[in-house]
């Protein structure tokens, strides 16, 4: 790919492992250099630009580059041209046109939505290319910042981590999610697309993920799976729990005692993932120290 905004080139270069020749802004040379002429003997070469050189277009387009235009001020009025609005639809332009020229119906186009520091982490070990996989895949992410049924309507798939886009979850309705939770206005637009598109492949499907947020709807995972046949294997045996709205309970030794509870105990927010204190654990070793936890209530105690 070439293009002349090297600095946001060089970091979707990085990750979305493509190579890239940048140009200056202003160049004399209206003719392809001899290393975009070498690159025009690839099947897959690409020039991106935000200013009108029709010269230069030309010659490429002669050489099998396909040219995609960036910005409305730049559009250019040619059959042969992918006009793109914003950078931001850039990488998903080139992902659909990769696919149609390319692919065809053996690549899938994965849009993801997920934190940066975890997508950086992704894109270091070479996760999203914007090439196809050997596997046929295609990785772009989805913005926030543009209309998302769009983007949906152009990808095959989504990779999502819905837990990052959590803004706050209701403990009154802690165990009635998804009821209690409130998702960011792009995640909340995702899951309207996917519930109005059932047939939409969705990794994973958010139904499987809202038990995960729960850690009572967990235990209650753990016991079911406690019924399936063990013969001739070790048994598996789901941590024993109680559920716990108050510590100051003058009874709560005789429920520890009666949910074949011992100490050292685990204590845990029933909220297990997606607000600030899910992971505010103690562990306590006698009835007394309850009383000075700060653990959020409601709470599970485990051992």
């Amino acid at each position: 790919m070439l293009i002349n905004k090297s600095g946001f080139l060089e970091k979707i270069a990085s990750s979305h492992s493509f190579g890239y020749i940048p140009l200056p802004e202003k160049s004399g040379n209206c003719s392809p250099n001899e290393l975009m002429l070498e690159w025009s003997k690839t099947s897959s070469c690409f020039y991106v630009t935000s200013r009108v050189d029709k010269v230069l277009i030309s010659e490429l387009r002669n050489q099998n580059w396909r040219v995609l235009s960036v910005g409305n001020e730049c559009s250019i009025k040619d059959a042969g041209v992918l006009n793109v609005g914003r950078l931001q639809e850039l990488l998903l332009a080139l992902a659909t046109l990769i696919k149609r020229e390319i692919g065809g119906s053996s690549v899938l186009v994965v849009g993801y939505v997920m934190k940066q520091s975890r997508e950086e982490d992704f894109a270091r070990r070479g996760a999203f290319p914007i090439h196809p996989s050997k596997d046929g895949l295609i990785f772009v992410p989805l913005s926030f910042e543009l209309p998302l049924t769009p983007q949906l309507q152009e990808v095959d798939m989504v990779i999502h981590k819905v837990t990052d886009e959590i803004v706050k979850i209701d403990p009154n309705y802690s165990t009635s999610f998804p009821k209690g939770i409130s998702f960011s206005a792009g995640m909340s637009e995702i899951i309207r697309f996917v519930e109005e598109h059932p047939d939409f492949c969705i990794i994973d499907p958010f139904k499987n993920i809202y038990p995960l947020l729960d850690r009572l709807q967990i235990q209650q995972i753990l016991v079911r799976l406690q019924e399936l046949g063990t013969e001739g294997k070790q048994k598996l045996r789901a941590p024993y729990s109680l559920k716990v709205d108050n510590f100051h309970d003058g009874e709560l030794h005789k429920q520890v005692a009666a949910a074949n509870l011992s100490f050292p105990l685990i204590v845990k927010p029933q909220v297990a993932c997606g607000v600030a204190d899910a992971h505010n654990m103690a562990l306590v070793f006698q009835i007394e120290e309850f009383s000075n936890l700060s653990v959020p209530l409601t709470a599970v105690l485990q051992v």
